[in-house]
């Protein structure tokens, strides 16, 4: 059984910097497409960023790109996403995940962890 622990959420000004934290267990997160998601009040839960496990290839949500890396730290069993020049729309609650398709897709993904808010003043 895999369990993912986010941490890391927090309260930010606008163009501040936050790092999540996805702390893996049960298996090493190289088996995996490891996601990113986020979810605003009123709205679906919506892609962000992953890396593929084995290899590190990464993909990012349009709104995303050049702001947010995603990255992983086999040693640790961890996956982070750095966030920078945050902005008010990128307040969230953020939830890794972890599935075995490269997907943007929530439904692709088995396995996921509680979620940490991130939020962002204007």
């Amino acid at each position: 059984q895999v369990q993912l622990v986010e941490s890391g959420g927090g309260l930010v000004q606008a163009g501040g910097s936050l790092r999540l934290s996805c702390a893996v267990s049960g298996r090493t997160f190289s088996s995996y497409f490891m996601g990113w998601f986020r979810q605003a009040p009123g709205k679906e839960r919506e892609f962000v960023a992953r890396i593929r496990g084995s290899g590190g290839s990464t993909d990012y949500a349009d709104s995303v790109k050049g702001r947010f890396t995603i990255s992983g730290d086999i040693a640790k069993n961890t996956v982070y996403l750095q966030m920078n020049s945050l902005k008010p729309e990128d307040t969230a609650v953020y939830s890794c995940a972890a599935g075995s398709f490269r997907s943007m897709r929530p439904s692709e993904y088995g396995y996921w962890g509680q979620g940490t808010q991130v939020t962002v003043s204007s």
